[in-house]
């Protein structure tokens, strides 16, 4: 988990444990410690994927496709996403 937790969102990282066969409540107790800093990791994938922030609709659509395929929920991929353009 905590070698996944930097490059995937905690839905990838939930399904991976689901597979392996790791009980409900420790995959929920690492959810938990991912969501605390999923937005910090989904910045950083996405910046190191993409070098320039999205400039248009496409390029928009596009990042958030690459993080949705990470595991990221659609509200972290929407504040990073947004994040990104106001610091640049």
């Amino acid at each position: 988990m905590h070698a996944r937790k930097a490059r995937f969102g905690s839905a990838r990282v939930a399904s991976e444990l689901r597979e392996k066969g790791v009980a409900d409540d420790l995959i929920a107790n690492a959810v938990d410690e991912i969501k605390a800093h999923e937005l910090e990791h989904a910045r950083a994938v996405c910046k190191k994927k993409y070098k320039a922030s999205p400039t248009s609709r496409e390029d928009w659509a596009k990042q958030a496709r690459f993080l949705q395929s990470r595991g990221f929920g659609f509200d972290v991929i929407k504040k990073a996403l947004n994040q990104t353009e106001v610091e640049e």
